[in-house]
């Protein structure tokens, strides 16, 4: 079952720290959210057009912007800049260490406007903080099941509760591989084509095993047995073995499961006792990298099966 969450925010003070950025004014006590993951040059509404014009966009003023402000007279830029300022973004950021005029200053003030600054260059601090904020405001959702890496690879684990997962995780941790998240992963769609998955923090690094109880990973295996985030690149979903049932010995069918509109690459592995999953995903994961790379085994070894044939006939 997923849980999906369809309202995302990030605090100001978040992105004040993240981006250390020199706080000019900030509204006293008030908690400044933004919902936009997209930014805004303000260059037309500093010249008195509105139409299209999102306050929940933060507001980056560059040169361009600062040295248009200074062609004009104090009386227009008063006008101008209240004009701007009254529609109450959600912050404005002046770049590259631009001086800020005391018009400016005092309209934010008094318009309640959070004003920052910052000394790195407009077009990097955009591209950064438009990165950043694709993540913090992805669309997400939570799903049961295990998160762990594999060779580079990020395996979600999926599987109807007591089929060892969380068994397998812990093999895997052990073999030198990382837990990412157990019971709860969540998914973010940070991209058009990226996945990245997380724990809850309140999961974060911790294990269920049935006869034993929560055991902390990093506390026992150490810092190297965990990571925060990683790239869905394959889903595995284990079931119980079902005597009779077809399954796929080759691998030329490609199998895939969507999660928020990205495509991810999934393998069913029948589970029964003796069966190595451990060693089985470490396997899944190498010949998952291995296709994206270019070379897809069960393609060459059918290639090979029907040019032997064709040598016999």
């Amino acid at each position: 079952m997923d849980s999906i969450n369809s309202e995302y925010s990030a605090p100001l003070s978040s992105i004040i720290e993240e981006f250390q950025l020199e706080v000019i004014y900030l509204p006293p006590e008030v908690d400044v959210q933004v919902t936009r993951s997209d930014v805004n040059r303000p260059g037309l509404a500093l010249s008195g057009f509105f139409g299209y014009f999102e306050p929940g966009r933060i507001q980056i003023i560059g040169n361009s912007e600062h040295a248009y402000m200074q062609t004009m007279t104090r009386t227009e830029l008063r006008t101008r800049v209240e004009a701007f300022v009254s529609r109450k973004p959600v912050a404005i950021i002046y770049t590259t260490s631009l001086e800020i005029d005391p018009i400016m200053l005092e309209l934010c003030e008094e318009y309640e406007v959070p004003l920052l600054r910052t000394s790195r260059q407009t077009s990097e601090f955009m591209a950064a903080l438009i990165a950043s904020l694709n993540v913090s405001l992805a669309p997400r959702l939570t799903r049961h099941g295990v998160f762990v890496e594999v060779y580079g690879e990020g395996i979600l684990i999926l599987g109807d509760s007591g089929v060892g997962k969380s068994e397998t995780a812990i093999e895997l941790v052990k073999r030198g591989h990382r837990l990412i998240a157990d019971d709860a992963v969540e998914i973010k769609r940070v991209s058009a084509k990226t996945l990245v998955g997380s724990a809850p923090e309140i999961l974060r690094h911790y294990v269920e095993l049935r006869g034993i109880g929560i055991v902390d990973v990093r506390r026992l295996f150490g810092m190297g047995a965990v990571k925060l985030t990683e790239k869905v690149d394959l889903i595995v979903n284990l079931e119980p073995w079902v005597q009779g049932k077809m399954y796929d010995r080759l691998g030329l069918e490609n199998e895939y499961t969507e999660i928020l509109g990205i495509k991810v690459p999934m393998i069913t592995i029948p589970v029964r006792p003796g069966r190595n999953l451990a060693v089985i995903i470490e396997i899944a994961a190498m010949n998952n990298r291995q296709k994206k790379m270019g070379y897809n085994t069960a393609v060459e070894f059918n290639k090979r099966l029907l040019g032997q044939m064709d040598v016999e006939t």
